[in-house]
């Protein structure tokens, strides 16, 4: 029987104020099996963004229920929930969230030594280099190309290990070639380390490259890929 790494139950968010305010997830009942790779689709304001940030710990509930690896994150205070996040999930965002004034090296490893994790320079190092930057270990952000930045970027994500991968449009930035090598450097990662990625998305074939796609709209699963979606097979 395949392990569940994520449930939602009820799962319900409301954003902004007054006027401004938006029911954002409406009630929302999920569950993710473990080493599964997810694409989530749907329409721009569908709130399949907001999902990924509550799966990410990024986001709260106003109400329901979270539990990732067994661990309710609607329980946690702000710090439980940083330190949970910081060992367990790694994100990967579209616009790569890079800090301008440090190496490559340094974007990778810092976030390790701030959660006192031993050898973060030689972690980095190594997660760099599997990325396929051994060799711009000490350029800064603004001395690398798009593509090269994601892969920092991935590299700092898979670093801790996570057992959650999360991916917040990854390719959007890129042209279409790069991005494609992005995608197959996502895929090839999580399936070598079998964990589970969430993959956010505009481009359906992208997505198709998932085990199970969940479509989302108006703030509510209106599919969840568990009626025989078979995922396109293209090699990493």
């Amino acid at each position: 029987m395949t392990e569940t790494i994520i449930t939602l139950k009820k799962a319900d968010l409301t954003l902004g104020t007054a006027a401004a305010r938006v029911h954002v997830l409406k009630g929302i009942d999920l569950d993710i099996e473990a080493g599964a790779s997810v694409g989530i689709i749907g329409p721009s304001g569908s709130g399949k963004s907001t999902l990924l940030m509550v799966l990410a710990g990024l986001e709260r509930l106003d109400g329901g229920e979270i539990v990732i690896a067994d661990t309710a994150l609607h329980t946690l205070s702000e710090d439980a929930l940083a330190d949970f996040r910081g060992k367990n999930i790694g994100i990967v965002f579209q616009s790569f969230h890079l800090i301008a004034n440090m190496t490559a090296l340094e974007n990778v490893a810092v976030p390790l030594e701030l959660a006192n994790v031993a050898n973060a320079f030689d972690i980095a190092r190594r997660e760099l280099t599997a990325v396929g930057l051994g060799e711009r270990l000490e350029h800064y952000p603004g001395q690398l190309s798009g593509g090269e930045q994601q892969r920092v970027a991935i590299a700092r994500a898979l670093a801790p290990s996570p057992a959650v991968l999360i991916a917040d449009e990854p390719t959007g930035n890129l042209d279409t070639e790069t991005g494609r090598q992005i995608a197959d450097l996502l895929f090839a990662k999580q399936a070598e380390r079998g964990m589970t990625m969430l993959l956010v998305t505009h481009d359906t074939s992208l997505a198709s490259r998932c085990s199970r796609q969940i479509r989302v709209r108006s703030g509510q699963i209106v599919d969840d890929g568990l009626s025989g979606h078979t995922p396109q097979v293209v090699s990493a």
